[in-house]
């Protein structure tokens, strides 16, 4: 019997380690993961990896030394296929069986995948983990082309990141705009013509039908269409939160493993975290499910010290982050493009602040270029107060 079990050896999963740690030095804790690598940050493989401001090396959270250090034994290579909540028991793909006395869920998601002639061709890369960036940064150089699917935020990086390195990019997406569902229809505008201006080919409101080998390139052809050739396909086409194992289990999943405020699932004994984890976000009073680094990093450490017993509530508000090319931002809350939307600009479409309202509330807050202003945007959306456009200028001082 472990104390403890972990399925997930990301960002989550890890953070959730170091979580059970702080709480419990001794307890049995077996970190299980898919991968091969000790886990690591994800955000620099559409970012400072292409750019030369990280090192591969430096994108892991700890090495070996430091689990064993701590007394966690690290399972890489190896996939949860079952639990059984009446036994509290696991079953990995190759037979073997654990019992566990809290188990989390930290599987996260897999990346969502074309259904079109030629997409699991080997020169299509569904882009999530080290393992690709490590294929895409061998098949490409200066003077190499691409096509990149999709204009959210895994594609919109990886398009600035592979521009950078002065690769030919096409980027195709089915919105309008770059970015659209998250920002307000005048800056998706500005962010979808710098790309084209720093030489990126953009095809919006188009989607590929099909993709070829044609001697050593691909061509991706377009619903709209074109005839795109490049050296390789990436698409950033989001992820679908990996949650069979605990459906399968009989856990209450919606969009994603439904957790009650102390990130407990409908079995008080089991805990999820991060990407595939459909959560109470209480500063908005709503569900969300939120893919981001900084959610991982603490709702995984969160869930690790209430497994091993604090049981406090998950009330923190995660930020998120993105660089394109010269324009950067974070961002806290709801950010959808579809609220009131109050933009308060120093410059228009580089530097100012973005409130997205609700019913006269603020959701949500985008820093753009604004740096060093989270917590003030938490505190903001904490109040909950009714707003006018006039309470909002000035708000948040730009430095």
């Amino acid at each position: 019997m472990h104390n403890y079990i972990v399925i997930g050896a990301g960002l989550a999963g890890a953070h959730a380690v170091d979580g059970i740690r702080e709480i419990d030095k001794e307890g049995s804790v077996p970190l299980i993961g898919n991968e091969k690598s000790l886990p690591y940050d994800r955000p620099p493989l559409t970012k400072g990896l292409w750019t030369g401001k990280k090192k591969v090396e430096k994108i892991f959270l700890h090495d070996q030394a430091y689990y064993d250090s701590i007394g966690v034994e690290v399972k890489l290579k190896t996939r949860a296929m079952n639990v059984d909540p009446l036994q509290r028991k696991i079953t990995t793909v190759d037979g073997a069986q654990y019992l566990y006395g809290k188990l989390l869920l930290a599987t996260g998601g897999t990346p969502r995948r074309l259904n079109i002639p030629g997409a699991n061709l080997q020169e299509v890369c569904y882009y999530r983990y080290l393992d690709d960036y490590n294929f895409c940064r061998s098949r490409l150089r200066e003077g190499s082309s691409v096509v990149v699917i999709g204009g959210g935020f895994i594609g919109s990086e990886l398009a600035a990141s592979l521009r950078q390195n002065n690769i030919k990019v096409h980027l195709i997406f089915p919105e309008k705009r770059i970015c659209a569902r998250v920002m307000p229809s005048d800056l998706a505008d500005s962010l979808t013509g710098m790309f084209m201006e720093r030489g990126i080919d953009v095809y919006p409101e188009d989607v590929p039908v099909s993709i070829s080998r044609q001697g050593g390139q691909v061509t991706v052809t377009t619903r709209g269409g074109w005839e795109l050739k490049a050296d390789l396909v990436i698409a950033g086409l989001g992820i679908k939160p990996d949650t069979e194992i605990a459906s399968d289990a009989g856990l209450k999943v919606t969009n994603g493993i439904e957790v009650n405020e102390f990130l407990q699932t409908s079995d008080i004994n089991i805990f999820s975290a991060g990407d595939n984890t459909n959560f109470i976000y209480q500063a908005l009073d709503k569900r969300m499910r939120v893919e981001h680094w900084d959610n991982a990093v603490s709702q995984g450490r969160h869930a690790g010290r209430n497994m091993a017993g604090t049981l406090t509530e998950y009330s923190y508000m995660p930020y998120f982050f993105s660089d394109l090319f010269e324009f950067g931002y974070e961002a806290v809350g709801d950010l959808n493009s579809e609220l009131d939307i109050i933009a308060d600009w120093e410059k228009p479409f580089e530097k100012g602040v973005l409130y997205y309202l609700y019913q006269q509330q603020v959701r949500g807050i985008m820093l753009c270029n604004v740096w060093g202003k989270v917590g003030d945007s938490r505190r903001i959306i904490r109040d909950k107060k009714c707003v006018s456009e006039k309470d909002l200028k000035g708000a948040i001082p730009f430095n």
